[in-house]
């Protein structure tokens, strides 16, 4: 069955979530190139208003990326971090410039953020939220967020084309162990 959540309801969702919106004033703030918070920022506060959890999810990190092709040094990604700490030091941010990104990953270059988040391994998870001039909430879904929504958790087509990324999906499936804390999460294992 189809949960009846759309896109503008998770705009909203996230737009009265003041802990989320700090976030992503305080990663705004820095003024970044096409940038985005993303992976399990979205995909935990929605997996936990369909459990119906009335706390939030503890999360290892907040995932903010940015692309930017004039300068890969990783180091400028560590201030950017403590930048970050500064202004709200009980969040666990985690910086990455997607223009190198490709380099750890082992890939072809990205063209863009979105490009990138279209590589993240999980639908669920390739997902990305930022602010524009009129600190309006933009969603970047590379695909969609039906898989999202209905709790499905399932290898984006990037993952699922290559068997060496298959075996990446099915680690971070055991790894990360979701269904301990979602349990209504429905898994596809290829």
């Amino acid at each position: 069955m189809l949960n009846t959540i759309n896109e503008q309801d998770l705009i909203h969702l996230v737009k009265d979530d003041e802990w989320m919106m700090d976030i992503l004033i305080a990663a705004k703030s820095l003024n970044l190139p096409d940038w985005w918070v993303c992976a399990g920022f979205l995909r935990s506060k929605i997996w936990d208003v369909l459990h119906g959890f009335t706390e939030r999810t503890p999360m290892p990190d907040v995932d903010v990326i940015y692309f930017d092709n004039s300068n890969l040094d990783e180091h400028i990604e560590k201030e950017l971090e403590k930048k970050l700490r500064t202004m709200n030091p009980n969040i666990p941010w985690s910086v990455k410039n997607e223009a190198r990104m490709h380099l750890v990953n082992n890939l072809l270059p990205y063209s863009s953020s979105v490009d990138a988040i279209s590589k993240f391994p999980e639908t669920a998870t390739a997902l990305g939220l930022k602010l524009d001039d009129q600190y309006n909430v933009i969603l970047a879904a590379p695909y969609g967020i039906e898989d999202l929504v209905n709790l499905e958790l399932k290898p984006t087509a990037f993952f699922a084309e290559s068997s060496e990324r298959v075996l990446i999906y099915e680690e971070r499936i055991v790894k990360k162990n979701w269904q301990a804390v979602w349990d209504k999460l429905k898994v596809t294992h290829l």
